[in-house]
């Protein structure tokens, strides 16, 4: 019984591992995104808004090198559009940034008057979860009591530890597609 609880244990840290590989996220969802936008618009935000980026994730930019760059920025800088003091410059054509904590990232184009006419961009990472959040848990509940008043009775189970591993790992999956 021992045996087959570690093994439960070793096959549900594999599989969490696999739910929490980092991803390449193609900004904008297209090739094309990182440009002025044709209207006044604001579709890269729009675009990061209804996206989920998690710590380990990557950006990719794609865009004419040499014409255009990526500025990683503070958010004064991204309010004012301001490409003279930056956080890191990228101007390869191919850029590709690791969110490395969670927070906002600041982006703008080092093009001249390009951010000023919409072409910037705010990504907000989710903090992991099981972190600390300062938030503490509420106690626990006192033990249920049966009709004579002492305590009741725990709960037996009929599983077997092979049927209780395989609901353990569907409820995985189920949680890995929900989230």
């Amino acid at each position: 019984m021992a045996a087959s609880s570690v093994s439960c244990l070793l096959l549900l840290f594999l599989i969490s591992g696999l739910s929490a590989a980092s991803k390449e996220i193609l900004v904008g969802g297209k090739v094309d995104a990182w440009k002025i936008p044709s209207s006044s618009s604001d579709f890269l935000n729009q675009w990061a808004q209804r996206s989920r980026f998690q710590v380990g994730d990557h950006l990719v930019w794609k865009y004419e090198g040499g014409k255009d760059s990526v500025l990683r920025v503070g958010r004064e800088d991204y309010a004012n559009c301001s490409t003279s003091n930056p956080i890191k410059v990228y101007n390869d054509g191919n850029t590709k940034v690791k969110l490395d904590h969670p927070g906002p990232f600041y982006f703008i184009s080092g093009a001249k008057g390009h951010c000023e006419k919409g072409q910037k961009l705010i990504v907000v990472v989710m903090t992991p979860r099981g972190t600390n959040t300062g938030i503490s848990n509420a106690p626990s509940p006192a033990p249920s009591q049966n009709l004579e008043g002492g305590p009741a009775p725990s709960p037996t189970s009929t599983a077997t530890p092979l049927k209780t591993c395989g609901l353990l790992i569907l409820a995985v999956f189920v949680a890995m597609w929900v989230f």
